[in-house]
Order: C-alpha cells, then sequence, then structure tokens
C-alpha cells in the first residue's frame, strides 16, 4: 500500500493527506481546505507535465 504524502496547513500546522486537502480545478489549479480550522487557499498554480 502506498502513503501519501502529508500536506501541512500553514494556518494551524495541521496535517492531513494530500487528497483529502487538495481539490482540482478545471484551470490546472488546485483549491486547499483544512478541515480542522476552516482555512482555504484558492486558485494554487500548478505546472502540467
Amino acid at each position: 500500500m502506498e502513503k501519501s504524502p502529508i500536506v501541512i496547513c500553514p494556518n494551524c500546522s495541521s496535517q492531513e493527506t494530500i487528497g483529502k486537502v487538495l481539490t482540482a480545478q478545471s484551470n490546472q489549479n488546485v483549491i486547499f481546505t483544512c478541515h480542522s480550522c476552516g482555512y482555504q487557499l484558492k486558485n494554487i498554480k500548478t505546472s502540467k507535465g
């Protein structure tokens, strides 16, 4: 079983797996959402390829 990378919230330092906190958008950006404190960071740019 492969482990997912852990993401640390920049607001409260809570840790979650990447699949639980990142949501892909159709424009190839992602949204980070912390389920512990509610912090959200939108339009995180990613690189394709």
